[in-house]
């Protein structure tokens, strides 16, 4: 087995456990104490807190509110990341109306299964959930208009797969708005390997310079990186924005541009 299916199959087990925790009613497990509850998950939901099912709040994974930051408007399709137990497809759907779609993209049979069970309770029928991997999503191209994740990217072993996939499937002038971890630049391969096994998301944080670098690289532009909170020692929560080139319409030769 490769190192990367390796991290791939953690990252799969530690979620997929939080599901089945949170589907027996026990909550998820993962955000234990004040400090873990002041920085991650629910905490950043407060204003939507009354939108969706309260246990859809409670079951939240994340380091931001990706909505926060996402240009939502009516009749958009938006496609959510890693969407876990669905509170942001939830929202979503809520705010691009009837006439819009909000798609969440998890690995996990588990999530995917408690995800639906918020929906269900929400009363949503323009929410669905797929799964696949962020790295090979299972959608057209140029069939989204706006791609989220909240936490979510740091995990996966290919990043340069992920953006090249959100360059993908976004349509000409789609917006990226996502929360994910950031490292410091002053992090060091030493402590990234000293501290892995304790903080999942150290080993494969992003310093800001290469989060910027990645996304141009996939083609997008207008890139926004933003540090908010500090969530660990020399990792904090970010607010990334980024859009993807408009289309533009080329004249046939002879004809008149109106």
């Amino acid at each position: 087995m490769t190192e990367r299916q390796e991290q791939q199959d953690a990252v799969h087990d530690r979620y997929a456990t939080a599901a089945r925790r949170a589907l027996a009613g026990e909550g998820t497990g993962l955000i234990t104490g004040p400090h873990d509850a002041g920085r991650l998950g629910a905490v950043h939901y407060a204003e939507d807190a009354g939108a969706v099912p309260e246990n859809a709040v409670a079951a939240s994974l994340g380091c931001g509110n990706p909505l926060a930051v996402a240009d939502l408007r009516p009749g958009d399709t938006v496609l959510d990341l890693g969407s876990g137990g669905g509170l942001d497809v939830l929202l979503s759907a809520r705010r691009v109306g009837p006439a819009g779609r909000a798609i969440g993209l998890d690995m996990t049979d588990e999530m995917l299964t408690l995800a639906r069970r918020h929906a269900a309770e929400a009363g949503i029928a323009n929410a669905e959930f797929r799964k696949g991997a962020i790295e090979n999503i299972p959608l057209p191209d140029q069939s989204v208009d706006v791609v989220i994740s909240n936490c979510v990217i740091a995990l996966s072993a290919d990043k340069p797969a992920v953006f090249a996939e959100i360059a993908r499937v976004l349509r000409p002038g789609g917006r990226l708005g996502i929360t994910d971890i950031i490292a410091d630049d002053t992090l060091t391969g030493t402590e990234r390997a000293q501290r892995a096994d304790k903080v999942e998301c150290l080993a494969g944080a992003l310093t800001v310079t290469d989060y910027r670098a990645l996304l141009s690289a996939a083609g997008l532009i207008g890139i926004d990186v933003q540090v908010t909170h500090a969530v660990g020692d020399k990792l904090h929560s970010a607010i990334i924005r980024a859009t993807t080139p408009a289309q533009q319409r080329l004249a046939d030769p002879g004809s008149t541009v109106v």
